[in-house]
């Protein structure tokens, strides 16, 4: 519950700088997103998938085994995340001043994808009755990736003409999902160890997908490649480091 609250806390704190800054470049913006990324596929990585492993190869007494067990939850978690992107009606660009609905749907994606963070935060809490590391990397690293998605969300809303107290309202209100599934989470790999593996890597899966088909190609839309490219490297590497001093 906590790495959950903490990590709705950041999206609302992305938001602030909208209420005392005038306008924020694009080219910052770009390389926000980048960081993102990169410490969502740093967490996905060294926060996920290497502890899933580990569970599995304890679990099965065999490397293949448990290599294919990951591959397959880390299937599962991307393939339900692309069921969820087809099933619901959202956008992953608004464009324009006027472009209100747009940007509705663009908000409520935001709001979707914020499920599998959470739940990452849960399941990776599960960790601590493992003996493996706590889930503490997991949700400081999203709590990171947040602040860059609540900046995102408002600006996009005061684009489209709403005014900057309601898009930071939004923008805080899309991040409160993410206790909800860490509880969830949570829940379900206290249920039974054996569904811890499986899991992790789902949820690794999950961020995969979202790091892929919303955050990077938002990220280079409007032409800062390189920025957005460079915030990558610093977020995964600081997100790496934070997981070695976490774990």
């Amino acid at each position: 519950v906590t790495g959950g609250a903490m990590a709705a806390a950041a999206t609302a704190l992305g938001a602030v700088p909208l209420l005392v800054v005038r306008r924020i470049s694009t080219n910052v913006q770009g390389m926000l997103l980048g960081f993102g990324a990169g410490v969502m596929l740093a967490a996905s990585v060294f926060s996920l998938l290497l502890p899933a492993f580990e569970a599995a190869q304890a679990q099965t007494a065999s490397e293949l085994s448990a290599a294919t067990l990951v591959a397959l939850g880390l299937l599962i978690g991307a393939g339900g995340l692309l069921a969820m992107d087809r099933a619901l009606p959202h956008t992953h660009a608004p464009e324009g001043r006027h472009s209100g609905a747009a940007v509705w749907l663009f908000v409520f994606a935001i709001a979707v994808h914020n499920i599998p963070e959470g739940l990452a935060i849960g399941v990776a809490a599960g960790l601590n009755g493992s003996g493996a590391s706590s889930g503490d990397a997991v949700a400081a690293g999203i709590s990171l990736q947040n602040i860059p998605e609540g900046l995102i969300v408002a600006i996009a809303l005061v684009t489209a003409g709403y005014s900057r107290w309601l898009a930071f309202g939004v923008a805080a209100v899309s991040g409160l999902i993410e206790p909800i599934a860490a509880i969830a989470g949570s829940m379900m790999v206290s249920v039974s160890a054996m569904i811890l593996p499986w899991g992790l890597a789902g949820a690794a899966g999950a961020m995969l997908f979202v790091v892929s088909h919303e955050i990077i190609p938002e990220s280079h839309r409007r032409g800062h490649e390189t920025l957005a490219t460079g915030g990558l490297i610093v977020g995964f590497v600081l997100m790496m480091l934070m997981d070695t001093l976490l774990g």
